[in-house]
Parts: structure tokens; sequence; C-alpha cells
């Protein structure tokens, strides 16, 4: 694995809670990317299989359209059969050989080496099937022979871009640790040996006792601190490195530290300094961005929101453009609404709407949320409120990633349910951010749409929206796009 010792230097910390304290640290990464963002990065993964698909695909069809057999009226099977087998071994053998991953990889050589092992090993199976089928040598060797060396320039570039990431920090695991303690410190030693996960900081609910910087890493507050540190959006893991002993500590902490959609790990004092802890955190997965689900999962959905997005924008387009007029027209100021609201991993996004109230009477913060005949509105305003018009330009936000087309309601920060904040009201307010919001979702079609004014409400659409991340699926989100519109047209009672 290449040593990224080197990339890792210390940077200024992005959250004043510690000033008077140690605020740098040897493990910062040289770009500071978000969970979103870097979960985006691993993703690449699967647009890299997909060109190296199309690659023995393509070359297959260009080799057998050079020697005159693609011509329908003369190709037969044995001439298809061995190139389709040998299109076919070639990728199950770089997936087979490990070519793909993310971990800690061979030397760049070995990799290549593996490359051509897996054009030879996939050539020679093609080649045999033909001499079987009686085609002769046919268009399989200039096959095997341009398509390995394509996929060596490609796995180089590949090799490249892994090698960068890896320096900027973008695939090696982000996790602050929760607790000043010898466990800590240890864990935290054997990182810095090793280098394949980034210690952010630490935190310990005593600070009295609590040093500065713990082998190096700053001591950035107390455990409360954390719950809205604006470290939160760039931490894949929060380790819990109590001593074991102290058990109602733990539980105490542990249950104030699960109302946060972090994922978090308890250090086992036995474990201190062994190897074994280090690989599993480092080798663990990176904050998931579809709610815990699988990395396939993930890249699936990506793909529903680009194309399924992407469509719905040309198709909106003419509309979007009426409206555009009608709010220019209507009442002076933008067209457009812009509010800061939690992302994925409680990333502060800003979530595009068309304006539909004056624009001296808009309200950033949802400190006062919409009422039944909210005098604030405009008249265009009331009629794309009520068709749900005024939440297109989020389709923006779904095409550059902040967003998805379905996923739990993105909320003002800071937003109130009567006079008290509406994600105090509930313990696990945070695990909507679990998955990316998304345009519509299962609370939106189940009847939890619009203010929530209410902690019975609240409530509900935590519920719902949980429900959702726990059972999110390629089929579920194309049934709550399909039934979103004519669910929305029936509700005359939601107040939007």
């Amino acid at each position: 694995m290449p040593d990224c010792a080197s990339s890792l230097a210390p940077a200024t910390m992005i959250d004043g809670a510690a000033s008077g304290r140690a605020g740098r640290g040897p493990f910062r990464p040289e770009v500071w990317l978000n969970a979103r963002q870097r979960s985006s990065v691993r993703l690449a993964v699967y647009y890299f299989r997909a060109a190296d698909v199309a690659v023995a695909a393509g070359l297959a069809l260009a080799a057998l359209w050079a020697l005159g057999d693609l011509d329908p009226r003369t190709l037969t099977l044995g001439a298809v059969i061995p190139l389709a087998v040998g299109a076919v071994a070639i990728l199950a053998l770089l997936r087979g050989l490990g070519l793909y991953r993310f971990g800690p990889n061979p030397a760049p050589l070995i990799h290549l080496a593996c490359v051509v092992l897996a054009g030879g090993l996939a050539t020679g199976a093609a080649l045999g099937l033909g001499l079987a089928l009686g085609q002769g040598l046919g268009p399989v060797i200039p096959w095997g022979v341009g398509t390995t060396l394509v996929l060596i320039a490609l796995h180089g570039l590949w090799l490249t871009l892994v090698a960068r990431w890896r320096r900027q920090g973008a695939l090696s695991p982000n996790i602050v640790i929760v607790g000043a303690t010898r466990n800590a410190e240890a864990l935290i030693e054997r990182a810095l040996e090793r280098r394949d996960l980034n210690v952010l900081g630490v935190f310990d609910d005593r600070l009295a006792r609590s040093p500065d910087s713990l082998a190096g890493v700053p001591v950035l507050g107390a455990a409360d601190a954390l719950l809205s540190h604006r470290m939160l959006p760039y931490v894949d893991r929060i380790i819990l490195a109590i001593d074991a002993e102290a058990g109602p500590r733990v539980r105490d902490l542990t249950r104030r530290l699960e109302t946060l959609p972090n994922p978090l790990t308890i250090l086992v004092d036995s474990e201190t300094g062994r190897d074994a802890v280090l690989t599993r955190l480092a080798g663990a997965p990176l904050a998931q961005i579809g709610g815990g689900s699988p990395d396939a999962r993930a890249f699936v959905k990506r793909l529903q929101d680009l194309v399924i997005g992407a469509l719905a924008l040309i198709a909106a387009a003419p509309v979007m453009a009426v409206i555009a007029l009608a709010i220019r027209l209507d009442s002076p100021g933008p067209i457009f609404f812009r509010q800061r609201r939690h992302g994925f991993n409680q990333e502060a996004i800003v979530v595009w709407k068309f304006r539909s109230m004056r624009h001296a009477a808009a309200d950033a913060t949802a400190s006062r949320q919409i009422t039944a005949n909210d005098d604030r509105v405009t008249r265009v305003g009331r009629f794309i409120r009520a068709t749900s018009l005024d939440e297109l330009p989020q389709i923006f936000n779904v095409l550059t990633g902040e967003m998805s087309l379905v996923g739990p309601r993105p909320h003002a920060i800071g937003m109130k349910t009567g006079e008290t904040e509406s994600a105090l009201l509930v313990a696990e307010y945070a695990h909507r951010h679990r998955i990316k919001p998304g345009m519509t979702g299962w609370a939106a079609i189940k009847g939890s749409r619009g203010p929530v004014n209410t902690e019975a409400e609240v409530r509900r659409r935590v519920e719902l929206d949980v429900d959702y991340i726990q059972r999110q699926s390629f089929w579920l989100d194309l049934w709550i796009i399909l039934i979103t519109v004519p669910v929305l047209l029936g509700d005359r009672a939601a107040v939007r």
C-alpha cells in the first residue's frame, strides 16, 4: 500500500471549540472531503468496472468487424462464442484477482502483471474453444492482444487515480475518538505507524483531567461537543475508547452518541495495541451513503438519480421556464429561494426552490413554519406550493449529488416546532441523515408532508424516514417516484 505519511500534513482545525488547546494533529488529510464526497469517490470503482466491460465487449465486436465476420448473413455462433467466453473470462479474472479493491493493494507492477495474466488466461481459453469448434485462430489473437494492452493502459490510469485519492486521504476512514484514555493513546500510536486511517480529533467528557492532545491528536472538547461539532460531516466512524470497567459511563456515552448518524464502534480494552483492531477499522466501510446499504445499492441509486433526474429536467424545463416568468411578473425579488438544510451525515447543503413568498418575508431558518392562508405567500406561490412545483429546482441538487430523488425531505437547519428546535424533540432525529435527502420520500407519500407543528408530528416524520432508510431499494424508490404525483395532487388537506 502506498505510504501516506508525507501527504497527511497537519492542518488547522475546522472548528474553534478547542480554542487554547492543541489545534493541529498528525493525521489531517490533504484535502477535506465530507462523507458524501468521499463515498462518491469510492463509487468510482463501478464506473471503472463498466469501462472494462465496454473495452472487452467493444474490442470483440471490432475484431469480428475487422475480419469481416460481423455480417449478420454470415455470422455464426462458432465465431461469437470464443470471444464471448474470452470477454467474460477476463472480466471475471480481473474481479477475482481483487483488482478493483480500494483496500491495501499490491505494488503497481504486481497489479499490472495480474492484468497481463488475466488477459493471457482469457485469450488461451477463447483460443482453445475456437480450435475445438473448428474456427482456427480467427479474431481471438487480435482481440486478446488488443484487449490486454488497452486494459493495461486503463488500469495504469486507475492506479494513478487511486494513489492520488489515497494521498488526499479520500480512501482512508476518518475517525474521531471519544475518551482520552490509554486505550485511545495506544490506538493512535499504532495508527500513526500504519497510516491507513485518519484520526481527526479526540473528545472527552472529563476535560479537567484530559491533556491538550493525545499522541499528537488534539482534544477538541467534551463528549457533548461532538453532538453538534462542525467536523461531523467529515467523520466516517466514532470510536468509543473507554475502559471496560467503567460500565455506567460506557452505557451513558453510547446512549448519547447513538443519536448521531455516524456509526459507533466500542474499542475493547483487550484489543488495544493489536493490529487486528486497526486492520478492522481501516478496512471498515466509509460512511455509507445509502443508510448502511452496500456500495452496489448506493451506485444503483445514484444511476437512478442521474438517469431519471436528467429525463425529468428535460421534461420539466418548459414548465420551469413558465414558472420563472410568472414569479418575475408577480412580485419583486429573485426567482429562486435558497435555503441551508441538512444533507447526508448532517452536511449543510443549499437547497433550491422557486420563490413562493414575498422576498421581504423570506425565512431561511424556518423559524415560522407555513400555515394555511399564510400572508407571506404570493399569488403564484399559492399555486406552485399547492402543486409542489416550487420543488422542481431541486432536480439540480439531485444531479449534483447533494440530494436524491427519494429520501427523507431535507429540513431547514434550525427549523422550529412551536418554540423548540425540531431536532431536539426526538432523540433519533439525526438518523434521518443516514441517507441523502430526497425530493420526495416514504414520509411524503404517507401523509407526513409540510410543517410539523407538534412533537407527535415530528416523531411520526422521523419514524417514517427511518423505516424508509431500513427498507430502501431500487424498486421501492421507483414505486415512490411513480406514486408521488397522484398522491400530492390528490391531497388537499396538507398545508404547503
